[in-house]
Order: C-alpha cells, then structure tokens, then sequence
C-alpha cells in the first residue's frame, strides 16, 4: 500500500503541469489583461500603463511568463496579485479558503446525512410512498440549476420567513463563542444547501440501485440461508458492497464542492474562493487564477487517492501490491 501511494503521489507532479499548462494557457486566450480596466482611463498617460505592464512582466512571451510563475511556486511563492494591489496571492487566498473549506464540508455533509438513510430505504422498499418521493426528488434536483435553487431558497426562506440570512458568514463582528459557532451555521445552511442538492439526488440514486442489484447476488442468497439476520445481511453485506461506487464519487466530489462554489458563493455574496476565482477571471488576474486552479486540481487528485485507498478498506479483495 505504502509503495502504491508513493507512486501515486509521485505521478501528480506530471498531471499537475499538465494542468497548470492548460490553464495558463486558456487564461492568456482570453481577450484582454490585468490593465484592460485602466486603458479607458483618460486620466492615465499610455506611457504610465507601458511601465506597469513591463513591471508585471506582461510584455515576455507566454512561455517566459509561465515559466516565471512556475519558477516562483516551486519555491512557495504565487507571486502577487495583479488586481488586488499590494497583496500577495498567499494572503487572498488564506483569507478565503476555510470560508470555502467550511461550505463544502457543510454540504458534503448534508449529502452523505440525507442521501444514505434515504438510499438505503429506498432499496428496503422499493416502489413505496417514500420511494417514489425520493425518486422525485432526485430528478428535481438533477434538474435544477445551481444558481435557479439558490435563488428559490433565498426568497422563500430568507424574504419571506426569514429564517436564514441570505449573504455573508456572520451578521455582527461583535458575536463569540457558542453564539459566532450558531451564527456561521446559519449562514451556511442556504448556500450549503444548495451546493449539495444535486450531489444529495445523485448519491439517493446510486445507492438505491447498487443496493438492489446486490441483494440479488448470489452471495446475499446464501447469507440468508445461513440464518443470518436481516440487519446483519443489510448493512454487513449488502451496505459495504454497495458503497464502492458512493467511494469513488466521494473522490470526485470534494473538488467538484470546491468548483461548484464559485456560482453559489456569487449568488449568496458568500466570501470564499468562488467569488475570488470569479473576480479574478473578470479582472484578469492570473496569479490568483493559477493558484486557485492549481488547489482545486490537487484536492481533485487527493480526493482520487483516498478514493482508491478506501476502496481497499471496504472491500477485503482489492489490494495494491
């Protein structure tokens, strides 16, 4: 196993500068750069815009700023920040990431909560009342845009009851302690929420059906024969080899939160990495542009590996020698 992730980590190295080619690549594309805002500035001589864009070293070729910016973060450094004047990428993005970390964790949460219990009755009871509601709200929720159920949910339960806040993390600088802790969760609800919609319809759907397809395996006939007991077949048997396909959507799903965020976190003015990275792509700000796409590949490749280690852990017959 050790010799396995070793290899494993070691081949992120290669993928990552793939990745990083990629999109360093699609965001010079673009029309436009850091300074397209400032041009329109009849108060601002060319000759002044001249020098900052050959500070900020717009003027090298492509390859030449690339490798200027991979050089830099092979030794820990994202440079700084084109838009956000004096401020080093590190710091922006410190200042955003657990807001990030905490909205996924929360929905992924949220996710696992509704959609197993619910998943696993389903397959208990197939074609139930119950069943046949979860089934709806699967396809709702598959069905749903992201930023549609975000604005749904504020106005009905931030508008109209007022049970939830619809922006920010906190509603008062001045809150400590258990009263802060309420306060961020209740914040958290309605993007969290939301984030997880079509994840929680996904997982009630997958494990639905590999519930039943394992029940009519061979191997469940025989537990049964044995004499074990019906909790004993669900949930030692049945459950552990359904959630091998739940794993490896597991692996996928923490980048794929962090990616999701940036609509949600835009529609609920939520500040984390979404509304970084998405006012980083409006100002051209490469910098933080890359280490954002640079995080998310990284949590998506580590997500993938947990994936594959857990795969080991649930089911007895997959080992990596």
């Amino acid at each position: 196993m050790y010799k396995y992730i070793t290899r494993r980590v070691l081949q992120f190295i290669p993928m990552l500068f793939l990745v990083t080619v990629v999109v360093y690549g699609l965001a010079q594309a673009a029309p436009g750069d850091p300074l397209s805002g400032e041009i329109l500035d009849p108060d601002i001589p060319p000759e002044v815009l001249e020098e900052r864009r050959e500070a900020l070293g717009l003027n090298d070729p492509v390859p030449v700023q690339y490798w200027n910016w991979v050089s830099s973060v092979a030794v820990g450094d994202f440079g700084q920040s084109m838009h956000y004047t004096g401020r080093s990428v590190s710091e922006l993005v410190a200042s955003r990431i657990m807001n990030t970390l905490y909205l996924s964790l929360f929905a992924l949460a949220i996710t696992i909560i509704v959609a197993i219990p619910i998943g696993i009755y389903s397959s208990k009871k197939p074609y139930s009342l119950l069943d046949y509601g979860a089934t709806t709200f699967a396809f709702l929720g598959l069905a749903t845009p992201n930023f549609f159920a975000a604005l749904i949910a504020i106005y009905f339960f931030s508008f109209q009851l007022g049970w939830f806040p619809s922006q920010g993390t906190v509603s008062s600088v001045g809150l400590s302690g258990f009263e802060y802790f309420i306060d961020k969760i209740r914040h958290l609800v309605l993007p969290g929420f939301t984030l997880g919609l079509a994840s929680t319809a996904i997982y009630m759907r997958y494990l639905r059906t590999e519930m039943l397809e394992v029940m009519g395996s061979d191997f469940i006939r025989t537990a049964r024969a044995k004499g074990l007991g019906p909790g004993s077949v669900l949930y030692k048997h049945t459950l552990r080899n359904a959630l091998i396909p739940i794993i490896t959507l597991l692996g996928f799903e923490f980048g794929t939160l962090l990616s999701g965020a940036v609509i949600t976190e835009a529609v609920f003015n939520y500040p984390g990495l979404g509304t970084l990275f998405l006012n980083s792509i409006q100002n051209r700000d490469y910098p933080v542009i890359m280490a954002i796409n640079l995080i998310l590949a990284v949590t998506i490749l580590i997500g993938n590996l947990l994936a594959d280690i857990f795969y080991a852990i649930v089911d007895p017959r997959i080992r990596y020698d």
